[in-house]
């Protein structure tokens, strides 16, 4: 079964663009103003004589979604595994008992991850998804197994940068696949269900590391060397498996008919504009996304969760320890929260798709996390841990139940192949340099109550929550300034004038 229902599509208007006439009484304006769409402008769906439109949605999944879940779930876990080593003994080994050294190190990985993001993008579209992201796969599951084998803190700051530029086009290049493929109706659980993939590496991550660490001294390794080479071989052979798998362009696979490709292809066309996969995207078509002011509050609006949601994917073993627990305990105490997190996450997309409505569903999570945050920012002490450990659960399902609802909210009102690949690289791009703050919020001489960690991660929940309130404000101004213009004559983009401009065309409507 596939995953049917959801949210929506949008957009905003280029005055400096001339339009063709046509006359207001084309377009009827919208009369539910939660879904986005292009108004008016598409002719009926071509017929679908051998199947049903949900049969295709649920092969359509069957072949995109478990590829694309196994590929991030290895990602995330490759990127905070550190965490699982720390607690196993990779400070004291490497040197890095003292000082900020383990934090650089983290802080490391997100200076390549920011700079390549939207080069990324560009190069996934001249190479296909399936070898750009398989070919980038491979390459940080084998820097993965490089970081079991580093000797001194130098080798680890060097393969922790390979790690960030080699995995700088997974989550952004993943998103644009999967916005290339539903429309915004269709979206939000299968946004939800792959971000969710971050949740379970958590869950995974500990449960493994649990295993691994008990390999300690087998031919001579610690546990946390172990903890990287297993992972990290783990990637590489499923990269290889899934070079031959993973689905490229609805214009390019070979898995649907050509009648399915063309009914795709309208849905997609009546829902974000005609703007297809044979679109180029240049450096100036790049920066032309810039002059959107949106852009900008969909970057903001994810960095603010992205401080809060690495600071305890890197930091939760750790503070779990400083509750009197034992290496392997940690391990298999982390577990709880992120498991969680994803029955959360999921009932948020589900919520989320059945009232058709995005912005109360990033404020209400952020809300329960910060309550969280409250009380572990006045419980302490180990008599209290249980009630500490409890506040953990709050903070993840919060924290990653609000993240893929913005990621998808901004994203899918994005319509059109430059647009959408320029504007989601910006987002997570853009948004990751939370992480270079999240890496220094909990320091080792601030243990066992962290209290500044705790501070910094409210102080930019509550910036995300009132960046959403902008963009919120942003999308319901333009909706209603394009209705006023349509009410007042103004002409209707040509199909090759939205071919340009995509969500900023006159007729095109932002979810909220």
């Amino acid at each position: 079964m596939g995953f049917d229902g959801m949210a929506s599509r949008a957009p905003y208007m280029s005055m400096m663009l001339r339009l063709t006439i046509a006359r207001p009484e084309q377009l009827t304006p919208q009369d539910d103003k939660i879904e986005g769409h292009f108004d008016a402008q598409s002719a009926d769906l071509p017929q679908l004589r051998n199947t049903t439109e949900r049969k295709l949605m649920a092969k359509i999944d069957w072949h995109i979604m478990p590829c694309l879940c196994v590929m991030y779930l290895l990602a995330f876990l490759d990127r905070v595994n550190i965490s699982n080593a720390a607690v196993l003994g990779l400070q004291e080994d490497l040197n890095m008992v003292d000082g900020t050294n383990y934090n650089t190190a983290l802080t490391i990985f997100f200076v390549p991850y920011v700079i390549f993001e939207i080069p990324s993008n560009i190069l996934l579209k001249k190479l296909r998804p399936h070898v750009w992201l398989t070919g980038c796969m491979f390459l940080f599951g084998l820097v993965t197994i490089c970081q079991g084998l580093v000797s001194n803190w130098g080798g680890l700051m060097t393969t922790r940068w390979f790690l960030g530029m080699f995995e700088t086009g997974m989550f952004p290049g993943c998103f644009y696949l999967l916005g290339m493929w539903y429309k915004r109706s269709e979206a939000q659980k299968r946004f939800s269900f792959f971000f969710s993939s971050t949740t379970l590496a958590g869950a995974f991550g500990g449960l493994l590391a649990s295993g691994l660490g008990k390999m300690d001294g087998i031919r001579g390794y610690r546990g946390w060397r172990w903890v990287f080479i297993i992972e990290g071989l783990i990637t590489c052979v499923v990269s290889l498996a899934w070079f031959f798998i993973i689905p490229d362009f609805p214009e390019e696979v070979k898995w649907l008919t050509n009648e399915e490709r063309q009914f795709i292809r309208a849905k997609l066309a009546r829902d974000s504009g005609s703007a297809g996969h044979d679109a180029k995207i240049g450096w100036r078509d790049a920066l032309e996304v810039f002059k959107d002011y949106k852009i900008f509050i969909g970057g903001l609006m994810y960095f603010g969760q992205v401080v809060t949601a690495y600071g305890y994917a890197y930091f939760a073993p750790t503070i779990i320890k400083s509750y009197g627990y034992d290496a392997i305990k940690t391990q298999l105490y982390s577990i709880p929260p992120w498991a969680a997190a994803w029955g959360f996450s999921m009932l948020v997309a589900i919520l989320s798709d059945k009232t058709r409505h995005r912005f109360a569903f990033t404020i209400v999570p952020m809300l329960i996390a910060m309550a969280g945050f409250g009380i572990l920012l006045n419980v302490h002490g180990q008599a209290r841990r249980n009630v500490q450990y409890g506040a953990l659960f709050m903070v993840t399902c919060g924290c990653y139940s609000a993240m893929p609802v913005i990621v998808c909210w901004f994203a899918m009102n994005l319509a059109g192949h430059r647009r959408r690949s320029v504007g989601t690289a910006w987002q997570v791009g853009f948004g990751n340099i939370g992480g270079i703050i999240s890496t220094y919020a909990f320091l080792k001489k601030d243990a066992p109550e962290y209290r500044p960690g705790y501070i910094i991660s409210v102080s930019f929940l509550s910036f995300s929550a009132a960046c959403c309130i902008g963009y919120f404000s942003a999308v319901w101004y333009d909706n209603w300034r394009r209705d006023q213009a349509i009410a007042d004559g103004m002409a209707i983009p040509s199909d090759e004038e939205q071919e340009l401009l995509g969500d900023m065309a006159l007729n095109y409507r932002y979810s909220y």
